[in-house]
């Protein structure tokens, strides 16, 4: 009878024991699923994207109109109904609400096209040289009442690179930079932000710590502005982190030997405490697409978590544009598993970015 008491006791303590195990490990998990905002092709919910979001391991999604692999506009959006219905069903889906995301900059880059039904906006280029600061809310406001109206909260802009090369292929190339004068650039930025904000739409400057002065464009390969790159692309996020309300901050996958010999920004902790010291911000930092070849086809995704965690990344942004991978999220939580039991990463670390994450939610009563 003794040995039965004792054979019971010590398997509840085993599957106390356990459990304990596994619930913390299973926390762990929803902590840094919190860090990824992923894309996915579908003007529906994918099958396999719901289970993911009920197991509570994505913190955001992104929203595109083209998709990469098959070179047609049929990503994840058709018009204003539809993308409001998907919106809708991804949240209703989620077990912690989500950050719903869109690079919708006005102009030439739109994911929310004029011929979708969306209004029509102007580029940071023609409103640059138009240099009427209340124009340039006006504009942010159209965009920040229709992304309101459908359930975004999140939007990816405005662009604060400063036109240093007007021959640059993916910022004045594509009409996004406000102007070569860097004060003009933190200028109309800060409109496009007080637009957002008035609605409870949150912004992301892009592209820390300068993409004005590139020749090639971080979606096709490897990106180095070290004899081109000025300080004064820094002035724009430094004028507005001191107003207090740059709440997000999105990284350039571009190499810069002025800030780091070795690695391009979004893996650099040199490139980033530029940032976190100098400019003493404490908000989301956030990486521009991990998928980008100027990442990708230098780094294998093992490599540049920990690098990225390190640096003071918050969020790790994936496409899954360039490529799709419908594993692609538990595979980077396994992988950040694996880097914290290894020493590589810091459970702190996840934890502090986790807080942010949820604190930013909660003050933009996407959490309530």
């Amino acid at each position: 009878m003794r040995l039965k008491i004792i054979f019971f006791i010590l398997t509840s303590f085993i599957i106390i024991f356990l459990g304990n195990i596994y619930n913390k490990r299973q926390i762990l998990k929803e902590k840094i699923g919190q860090m990824i905002l992923v894309g996915f092709k579908g003007k529906e919910v994918p099958d396999y994207l719901k289970a993911q979001l009920k197991d509570n391991i994505i913190g955001g999604i992104i929203l595109f109109d083209y998709d990469v692999t098959s070179k047609s506009f049929d990503r994840n959006i058709e018009n204003p109904k539809q993308v409001k219905s998907l919106i809708s069903d991804l949240q209703n889906n989620a077990k912690t609400p989500l950050f719903i995301s869109v690079d919708q900059e006005g102009g030439l880059i739109n994911r929310l096209k004029p011929e979708y039904g969306f209004p029509k906006t102007l580029s940071a280029k023609v409103l640059g040289e138009k240099d009427d600061a209340k124009l340039t809310y006006e504009n942010a406001k159209v965009i920040a009442e229709t992304l309101k109206s459908l359930g975004f909260n999140l939007n990816f802009a405005p662009v604060v690179d400063v036109n240093t090369n007007p021959e640059n292929p993916v910022i004045a190339g594509k009409e996004r930079s406000y102007s070569s004068n860097p004060y003009k650039v933190a200028e109309h930025s800060e409109q496009v932000i007080k637009a957002h904000k008035d609605l409870d739409i949150l912004t992301a400057l892009k592209h820390f710590p300068g993409h004005g002065s590139s020749s090639s464009d971080s979606h096709l390969g490897f990106v180095d502005v070290s004899e081109t790159w000025n300080e004064k692309e820094l002035i724009p996020y430094k004028e507005l982190i001191n107003t207090g309300k740059v709440e997000i901050v999105m990284t350039a996958h571009v190499f810069n030997k002025k800030l780091d010999e070795k690695y391009p920004a979004t893996l650099s902790k040199k490139s980033l405490s530029k940032l976190r010291k100098d400019f003493a911000y404490d908000g989301i930092i956030i990486s521009d697409d991990l998928q980008m070849n100027a990442i990708a086809k230098h780094y294998s995704i093992e490599e540049a978590i920990p690098l990225m965690v390190n640096a003071g990344v918050d969020i790790f942004c994936i496409g899954n544009n360039l490529e799709i991978d419908e594993n692609i999220v538990p595979k980077v939580i396994d992988i950040v598993m694996e880097k914290i039991f290894s020493g590589e990463i810091s459970e702190e670390q996840i934890e502090t970015s986790y807080n942010k994450i949820i604190s930013l939610k909660k003050k933009y009563k996407i959490i309530r």
